[in-house]
């Protein structure tokens, strides 16, 4: 059977990413080895591992709905490339790459910043991006198992909202308004090889092969835009699949010094403990006890390399500061940015972090934090939906403009969908509305009203409310001064990628997932009416993004929508004529062959009630039912 390729994806999903696991079996090894992690096991043939079948398949299964698989490096090759071998040949491939490790070189692309300057981007060969998979697969269970709770970026069940959250409690709960803004020079260039390597070895991974291979990849030539080649003899580039998890590794030995100096510090007492609502230790007891003392009190908030200290007073913040910046240069060979690098009095001054900024105002006798959108943030907004209303503006028919209002939508519901966890998020989005809707009115003239119908879905049940809702040509224009403010939430305890009930408390919480609703948003089906498009959205919403038929979460690749009366017969675009499936299924409803049909029957494994859902739709499009 040939391996099946994918459209691209806006944004990996988490849940994606377990059904994956849950589809090759992986599930039961990896839980395995986190619960072994955590038990200080060390690790001496995990090769094995990462060499098997089901981890070789799991790992193509996961690029192929990366954004970037259809990014070729220096060979040209993408992840279509590989679509067309056999499973056996692919599998093939990717063991010999491992028998014999050479990377090949990485591709060095420019990427444009808001500031005017650039950020360098490494883009590996498509097989080299398979092998980092395959290894990221394996190895971060056992690192997960290690790292701190403070840590949040590029980890699973963690985002820029749990470190928002965590930086809120520190300020409102624990009273800290003074904050140490540290920003390493260059981190992803400047990671010292040999340091990596160790630490990796200190979490307990001490396979030799794995590690000559990791060093190897650190190792790989750089092919730069003018095609001169360099050999780093420090740092990862940014666009590896693995490097993220590396810069993890190198900065989790922070994460667990600031916590020494104060979270994780030994009393003499053993105090009780207790947890909250999300699964967190309070430490109350132990902490009142330690305040008695002449310790400072600080604590860690980290995003990746974006992180801040969170101090009682200006002293300690002035004390955390020099002492961290001593600790990185002496441990890990890192330099502080002094131009970016500053102690910030919450109370006066505003503090930058994830596109957001933090300050505390006075609210009767307590402080209490106040966050808007980020200076930079919000320009870089205000420019983001500038463009799309002059793209808007500017299409050249019916059908391209209902397209680019698709993505229009898109854009304005992502970023309500980040911002909103933001205290003055209303504020921010009411003064953005106000410059942007007087460009949708200079731009589109009379095209825009009041009057027009929201079918049900995802703009009528999140915008519905809203009086600010115009229609473009009797088509909805999401409103970008209408947003609904929440509260940051923190990570579950319970919830955990690497053990059962931590799956099934992620399962439990699964709503409709937004970033596949907002990709079908961007993607439209091409040569489709704007009918067609439309109802599609409409139609994951009220299907809460299950196939029809068998009830199972479909990944934004996997979404087929099946005409129940044919088109060759008749059948329109109407809502009522559309059906969402899984391409298995959708396969299955037109399948005459014989093989076919059982080759697909085996692997959905149908109960009697999902196979009589099945021929109602097979007759419908008259196709004989099958009998089992």
């Amino acid at each position: 059977m040939p391996v099946l390729t994918s459209g691209q994806q806006e944004r990996k999903s988490k849940q994606r990413k377990i059904r994956n696991s849950e589809y090759y079996d992986m599930e039961g090894t990896f839980d395995r080895l986190y619960a072994e992690s955590k038990n200080d096991k060390i690790f001496n043939h995990l090769m094995e591992i990462i060499e098997s079948e089901e981890n070789i398949k799991l790992a193509y299964r996961t690029i192929k709905k990366n954004t970037g698989s259809d990014t070729s490096g220096v060979d040209k090759r993408t992840i279509a490339d590989l679509a067309k071998l056999s499973e056996e040949a692919y599998v093939r491939l990717i063991r010999k790459q491992f028998s014999n490790y050479h990377p090949r070189p990485v591709r060095r692309v420019e990427i444009p910043k808001p500031n005017g300057k650039t950020r360098p981007l490494g883009i590996p060969t498509i097989v080299d991006r398979i092998v980092q998979q395959c290894i990221l697969q394996v190895i971060e269970p056992i690192c997960e198992a290690k790292f701190s709770e403070n840590s949040n970026g590029f980890r699973p069940n963690r985002s820029a909202e749990t470190a928002i959250a965590q930086c809120m409690r520190l300020i409102q709960v624990q009273h800290l308004y003074h904050v140490v803004d540290l920003d390493i020079k260059g981190f992803f260039d400047n990671i010292s090889h040999t340091k990596l390597i160790r630490q990796i070895w200190a979490l307990g991974i001490r396979d030799k092969k794995l590690l000559c291979i990791i060093k190897e990849m650190l190792k790989a030539p750089v092919v730069l835009p003018n095609g001169e080649k360099t050999y780093p003899a420090r740092g990862t580039p940014q666009g590896g699949i693995l490097s993220p998890l590396l810069a993890n590794i190198v900065l989790n030995e922070l994460d667990w010094w600031i916590a020494s100096q104060w979270e994780q510090m030994p009393t003499r007492t053993k105090f009780k403990t207790r947890n909250n609502a999300q699964g967190t230790e309070i430490k109350s007891h132990a902490y009142r006890a330690l305040r008695r003392s002449r310790l400072k009190e600080l604590h860690a908030v980290r995003y990746a390399d974006d992180f801040k200290i969170f101090c009682a007073s200006h002293e300690d913040a002035v004390r955390a500061y020099k002492a961290t910046e001593l600790w990185l240069k002496d441990r890990l060979g890192l330099e502080i940015s002094p131009d970016k690098s500053k102690v910030v009095n919450l109370k006066r001054q505003y503090s930058d972090f994830l596109g957001f900024k933090l300050k505390v105002r006075k609210k009767g006798k307590k402080y209490v934090v106040r966050s808007h959108m980020s200076d930079k943030a919000y320009k870089k907004a205000h420019g983001k939906v500038s463009e799309e209303v002059k793209k808007l503006a500017h299409s050249s028919d019916d059908n391209a403009q209902f397209m680019q209002l698709q993505k229009y939508n898109a854009v304005v519901a992502g970023l309500h969908e980040y911002y909103c966890i933001s205290t003055e998020v209303s504020h921010d989005f009411s003064r953005l509305a106000f410059s942007i809707n007087k460009q949708l009115r200079n731009r589109l003239k009379g095209d825009l009203s009041k009057k027009g119908q929201l079918r049900n879905g995802f703009i009528k049940e999140k915008y519905g409310a809203s009086r600010q809702m115009r229609f473009l040509h009797g088509r909805p224009v999401v409103p970008l001064g209408y947003v609904q403010p929440k509260n940051a939430q923190h990570k579950r305890k319970s919830i955990n990628k690497y053990t059962v009930k931590g799956r099934e408390q992620i399962h439990k919480n699964l709503a409709i997932d937004t970033a596949t609703m907002l990709w079908l948003m961007r993607n439209p089906v091409k040569g489709r009416t704007i009918e067609y498009a439309d109802n599609r959205i409409s139609l994951y919403a009220a299907q809460y993004g299950k196939c029809a038929v068998t009830g199972i979460l479909m990944d934004s690749h996997d979404i087929h929508c099946h005409h129940k009366v044919p088109v060759r017969n008749g059948g329109s675009d109407e809502y009522a004529n559309l059906i969402l499936v899984s391409k298995a299924v959708h396969i299955l409803i037109h399948a005459s062959s014989e093989p076919t049909i059982e080759k697909y029957l085996k692997s959905l494994n149908l109960d009697d009630k999902q196979i009589e859902k099945l021929n109602k739709l097979r007759t419908m499009a008259e196709m004989p039912p099958i009998i089992l």
